[in-house]
């Protein structure tokens, strides 16, 4: 008995790794670890923040039309390597960045020995992680069916979600832009409003464990957009595809590429506290500049008329009046928004150009992308959707002198709508245009990526406050969450800063504003992006406090520095930029009472402070600050206000 009996102990070790293996590869801190499991030849990952459990066994795996690689799979090598690298982006959060991980790269075969790898990058907050898949045989290209990537939490987390909408719905069958409306602290597994899964980004918070970030990155046009699937009950979010019903039901769900090629990245951040969620660069460390800069880009403050003004100030003597406050402000744009082709012509926009270019100021033009995808009428139209015309309106615009463009109404996630947006970036550049997206996809990794990206729209943001009073009574919340969400992973094209206590032409009449002054001016600091459409308007210049109009003189929109101060989504958020050796610290309150905040900034321990803040009136103020106690300030935020700090 005893050589059959040792005889089936060796065939159980044997098998045993078969069924049942594990590959760890660790942050350089050793804090995080990703957890690479194969079971009985299915692959799946967990991730532990300090050995407590953040992320459960998750699945992975793809399935293609021509290929099987989510089960009866066996491992063949691994790579581990060290990353060390800087680099600079000027329209992100920090202007300098050390990205440092460790990776691990698997190669595994399924039965038929197809073959593709998994690679893993792990830096001290923050997992990204993608599929190779590469060329065997005469086979040089893939469609995608299903990937299987997906998110366990434990049990007894709560999520931060915005639902994706269903396609062909909304203004002008419009949507799906990502601007539906936040749900917090919602329990896990819970359905989305309609049915069709959740947008990047989603926060979730791990019982008291604390907290994940998860989005994608490296999205361009070898690939489709995706967001999360409807979960299951014991809460498991998987990657989906778009629905077919997007860009007006033309063009494939499913992506394709040629062979060999990647996915996108995946991306978690992970922290016991909300800082590394609100200061992540995960989104730009993993990827990098599809093409070079045809020029060295300006960035900066614009002027916009049409947020308060509506389409009735598409004409050359409002224009030339949002010209001029752009100049009395030291704005670097003015932003003439739809209908301009038919309401002031192109010779007269030409004359416009000339007549700003006088006053150091520059123009940005709105744009319809529309080709079939919905019905928004408002013009130019069928322009940017075809590559001869749009070389040919935007050869016309750098004759002109136009600084960039932002063009609307997209129609979806599907492959061809990202080569759309990648069509149009590759050419602005050729061209020397900004780009800036509105009624659009969230943009993945798409400021490291492409030069002459400025930021997207992407979220319920600033137009909706003319539009409807709910709007307004929700502003305070919905603020308080973009720096976590929306804006952690991408610059996001908000246009704050809405000085009208009224919202209309003559500050008169429509929906009124609910927040401060000063909570208004706090956004031009807690709302990041490279080049902001502010929503100030020429009566503000008399109407509006001698403060607010001195802050927004001066406030910049590119940053070297984004710390996490205090907060939580939905409730409140403090923050602090630097720009040089300038500090900005700026903080709003969505709570029903007032907020204290000890705010701790060590290097402003001796500098000058001047603190901007509500009196009784929800007007601005600006002293200098007194409730400075050695590296210690205490930071007073009134309901639905803010306060800010500028000091070196």
């Amino acid at each position: 008995m005893k050589p059959v009996f040792c005889s089936l102990l060796l065939s159980l070790i044997i098998a045993f790794p078969a069924l049942a293996q594990e590959w760890v590869v660790r942050s350089p801190d050793t804090r995080l670890a990703v957890h690479l499991h194969l079971d009985a030849g299915k692959l799946s990952y967990s991730v532990f923040l300090d050995q407590e459990m953040m992320l459960d066994k998750s699945p992975l795996g793809l399935t293609a039309k021509t290929h099987a690689l989510a089960e009866k799979l066996n491992f063949v090598l691994k790579h581990e390597r060290a990353i060390d690298e800087q680099y600079s982006e000027s329209r992100f959060k920090k202007s300098h960045i050390r990205y440092q991980a460790n990776e691990l790269v698997c190669r595994w075969e399924n039965s038929e020995k197809q073959a593709f790898e998994t690679t893993f990058q792990v830096s001290n907050n923050d997992v990204a992680f993608r599929y190779f898949i590469p060329q065997q045989g005469e086979q040089a290209n893939i469609v995608m069916q299903q990937e299987h990537s997906g998110f366990q939490f434990p049990a007894r987390t709560t999520t931060f979600l915005t639902p994706q909408s269903r396609p062909m719905v909304g203004w002008k069958k419009t949507k799906p832009s990502y601007e539906e409306d936040y749900t917090v602290d919602a329990p896990l597994g819970a359905a989305s409003q309609y049915g069709v899964g959740f947008t990047f980004p989603a926060l979730f918070k791990v019982e008291n464990k604390g907290w994940v970030l998860v989005s994608e990155t490296g999205v361009d046009g070898n690939y489709c957009g995706s967001k999360l699937g409807e979960p299951t009950a014991t809460g498991l979010y998987a990657i989906a595809f778009p629905e077919p019903g997007e860009n007006n039901g033309l063009g494939a769900v499913q992506p394709a590429f040629a062979l060999p090629g990647f996915t996108p990245w995946r991306t978690l951040t992970v922290g016991k506290t909300l800082q590394p969620i609100l200061e992540t660069t995960i989104t730009q460390d993993v990827v990098g500049a599809k093409y070079k800069a045809s020029k060295d880009y300006v960035f900066g403050r614009s002027t916009w008329s049409w947020l308060e003004w509506q389409d009735e100030s598409i004409n050359l003597e409002d224009q030339k009046k949002f010209v001029d406050l752009s100049a009395a402000m030291g704005y670097e744009f003015s932003l003439v928004d739809n209908w301009w082709d038919t309401n002031i012509g192109r010779e007269k926009i030409e004359e416009l150009a000339a007549y700003a270019r006088k006053k150091e100021v520059d123009l940005l033009l709105w744009y319809n992308s529309n080709g079939y995808w919905n019905d928004a009428p408002q013009g130019p139209k069928n322009k940017m959707n075809e590559a001869i015309a749009r070389k040919k309106e935007m050869a016309w615009m750098k004759e002109t002198g136009i600084k960039g463009i932002k063009v609307d109404f997209f129609g979806g996630d599907k492959q061809e709508t990202m080569q759309l947006y990648e069509a149009i970036l590759s050419d602005a550049n050729e061209y020397g245009l900004l780009v800036i997206f509105h009624g659009c996809t969230l943009p993945r990794g798409w400021e490291r990526m492409y030069p002459n990206f400025v930021s997207s729209e992407a979220v319920l943001a600033s137009e909706n406050l003319i539009f409807t009073q709910r709007a307004n009574d929700m502003e305070a919340f919905n603020a308080t969450l973009h720096p976590f969400i929306r804006n952690s992973v991408a610059a996001m094209d908000f246009g704050p800063v809405l000085l009208n206590k009224r919202h209309n032409r003559t500050n008169s009449a429509g929906q009124t504003r609910i927040t401060s002054e000063t909570f208004q001016i706090a956004t031009a600091v807690v709302f990041q992006s490279a080049v902001q459409n502010f929503g100030i308007t020429p009566n503000n210049l008399t109407d509006a406090s001698k403060g607010a109009i001195d802050f927004m003189k001066s406030v910049p929109t590119t940053w070297d520095e984004t710390l996490f101060l205090d907060g939580y989504p939905g409730r409140y958020v403090v923050l602090a930029r630097r720009k040089g050796e300038q500090w900005y610290i700026a903080g709003i309150n969505a709570e029903s009472t007032t907020k204290t905040v000890q705010v701790t900034l060590p290097k402003l321990a001796n500098g000058k402070l001047v603190e901007y803040k509500d009196d009784a009136s929800a007007r601005t103020v600006f002293s200098k600050a007194e409730n400075r106690k050695n590296q210690t300030y205490t930071m007073t935020i009134p309901t639905h206000g803010g306060s800010v700090l500028v000091g070196n």
